[in-house]
């Protein structure tokens, strides 16, 4: 076991995680050169055009020391997006250490310090890696300091590495061998083991990545997972070198997966302990939660027929990833389609992409809205995320939001920008401290609703790209809702209702409503376009109709004449607009999700 090194690389998004594992696996010559290729542990086609790391990657990689002897590295890639923290959370359960990449142009940033803080709540040992010294304006001298009084580490143990040129990458290997503990745990003891991610093979099943605490698991034993109670009996076991490489038993301190003939990857819950049915262990590994989706939508595909290989594809996606939750919806205006929950956004674009590229369909998603608490007042809780689900105004005593707690890195000269931000949304100034002369952490209490929409973008443009964000959910707080329907012509469009903040309530409906005016076509009649609150009209534009010049072949004559060709006009116009119904394009719901850009 002193001979077993398990860590795995955390970073802000961008600072070069994948690259660095790279590297890593070729200078330990896993893959020869002419089978490998850049990212080679991103597998999915997203991951590698975007250039992020969504589902996390394992991969054994063998490598002799200066000493002399053989040691084993266990490498664990995880992703660096902020909506996927539980997952990094269950990867580090399974290390003794961890590498802290560090990009030298851009220094520490939000999920820098938040990656830390989770690395230093399981105890583990930090190396920290300052990447990307090829680049000219690289400056490790200043990254050193920032290493020193921001994250409170030993500069002196930090080693720089160019990943993408493969600069330092020995001296790293070294410093894993030398600084990272090995595991510790004892063989012979009731097995105990953390599943720390799965993904789905069609040919055999889900394939559990974990690591052994205590214990030995071997193939042909009868396991029991503790939370769902389920038990399976071992096909396979191994550990990752790219392929699957199969290994008759792994104990403690190993890293690996097995194949136990599990049918879907929702029957295997991230945290999870595996244990023997026969001699089951005490008590589960602490720090188990279920994942909860924080963001719906609804997705509707663009032709209706397409609804059964949408319902299909769903089923077929979440195969693969767990975390998805969905359930049946319909809507007038768009027909049958699923109420989709996600981590986030990006987990929202990620589903949305994957469902258009995998399964070629075109899809339809209503604006993103997240779990309204409501207190009714005969006393019932009702936990709404759809505005047709919305009660009765007149029965609801009180309405929460969920609210967030976020930090956010930036250059102080663009304090003012970001301060007017947070509090234009509803945001409430925790306090700010100073990292180092010029860089400030400013803490805001945000609505989650008010993030999901595009808080992210605008605060990218109001710092030029310096700025950095990291959140966590705190809880919910009271909040004055209000849905907003949209009329077209005194008839609700169902698919555009919204559940607002109501003092963002008119700006909202006023903004629905100018996007409407421009999509909509023009018709032979006026179409009237209204937000309202129940039966309040808040705002209105109206689409004025093709008129015929009706009096063009009147030249003089009394205005009577005239008169009586404009009220014959008008009485034509009213008799269509009872008939005249409108059709409203598949790009007007699409616009009104689109903020402005002012």
């Amino acid at each position: 076991m002193d001979r077993i090194r398990n860590f795995s690389i955390i970073a802000h998004i961008d600072h070069g995680k994948s690259t660095l594992a790279d590297r890593l696996i070729q200078a330990t010559d896993v893959v020869n050169e002419r089978d490998f290729k850049d990212q080679i542990l991103d597998t999915m086609d997203i991951e590698r055009e975007r250039g992020i790391t969504i589902k996390s990657q394992t991969i054994r990689l063998p490598y002799k020391a200066k000493d002399g002897k053989e040691y084993v590295l266990n490498l664990i890639d995880t992703p660096g997006h902020a909506d996927f923290t539980y997952e990094v959370s269950r990867a580090l359960a399974s290390c003794e250490g961890v590498l802290l990449v560090i990009d030298a142009s851009q220094g520490v940033e939000a999920q820098t310090l938040a990656n830390l803080y989770l690395a230093m709540e399981h105890d583990l040992e930090i190396i920290p890696v300052i990447n990307k010294i090829d680049l000219p304006s690289a400056d490790i001298d200043r990254v050193m300091g920032q290493i020193d009084e921001d994250l409170g580490l030993d500069p002196d143990k930090a080693v720089c590495v160019s990943a993408k040129e493969g600069t330092g990458v020995p001296d790293l290997l070294e410093a894993i061998v030398t600084q990272l503990p090995p595991p510790k745990g004892d063989p012979d003891a009731p097995l105990k083991a953390l599943i720390f991610d799965s993904h789905y093979d069609p040919f055999r099943g889900t394939i559990v990545h974990f690591r052994v605490f205590h214990g030995t698991l071997s193939k042909g034993d009868a396991i029991k997972f503790m939370h769902n109670n389920a038990s399976y009996k071992v096909e396979e076991t191994g550990f990752f070198q790219i392929e699957r490489k199969p290994k008759k038993s792994l104990s403690a301190g190993e890293v690996g997966y097995i194949i136990a003939g599990i049918k879907t990857v929702s029957d295997t819950r991230c945290g999870d302990t595996i244990t023997l049915k026969s001699a089951p262990c005490d008590k589960p590994m602490p720090g188990f939660k279920e994942a909860k989706p924080v963001v719906f939508s609804s997705i509707y595909p663009v032709a209706s027929d397409d609804y059964p290989d949408l319902a299909v594809a769903l089923e077929k996606l979440k195969l693969n990833d767990a975390s998805l939750t969905y359930e049946k919806d319909s809507s007038a205006a768009l027909g049958f389609g699923f109420r989709c929950g996600f981590l986030g956004l990006l987990h929202l674009e990620v589903v949305q992409e994957r469902l258009e590229r995998e399964f070629d369909l075109s899809l339809l998603l209503t604006a993103p809205s997240v779990q309204y608490r409501i207190n009714m007042s005969d006393g019932e809780t009702l936990i709404v995320d759809n505005p047709a689900l919305y009660p009765d105004p007149t029965l609801i005593e009180s309405s929460e939001e969920p609210y967030i707690k976020a930090a956010i890195i930036v250059p102080d000269r663009y304090m003012g920008a970001v301060m007017k931000l947070c509090l234009d949304r509803r945001g409430n100034n925790l306090g700010y401290q100073y990292l180092t002369a010029n860089r400030m952490e400013m803490t805001f209490e945000l609505p989650l609703a008010e993030v999901i929409y595009d808080f992210y973008d605008k605060l990218k443009s109001v710092t030029q790209g310096y700025g950095s964000f990291d959140y966590e959910i705190t809880g919910y707080k009271p909040s004055n809702l209000v849905k907003v329907d949209i009329l077209i012509n005194g008839d609700r469009v169902d698919a555009l209702s919204m559940l607002v903040h109501k003092d963002n309530a008119v700006y909202r409906a006023r903004h629905a409503c100018d996007k409407l005016q421009d999509e909509i076509p023009r018709q032979m009649f006026k179409i009237a376009i209204q937000g309202a609150i129940g039966g309040t009209i808040i705002a209105r534009k109206t689409i004025s109709a093709y008129r015929k010049d009706v009096t063009a072949k009147c030249y003089g004559g009394d205005i009577s004449r005239k008169r009586k060709l404009l009220e014959k006009q008008k009485k034509g116009k009213k008799r269509m607009k009872m008939i005249g119904n409108v059709e409203i394009p598949q790009s007007a719901f699409l616009a009104v999700l689109k903020t402005d850009d002012e």
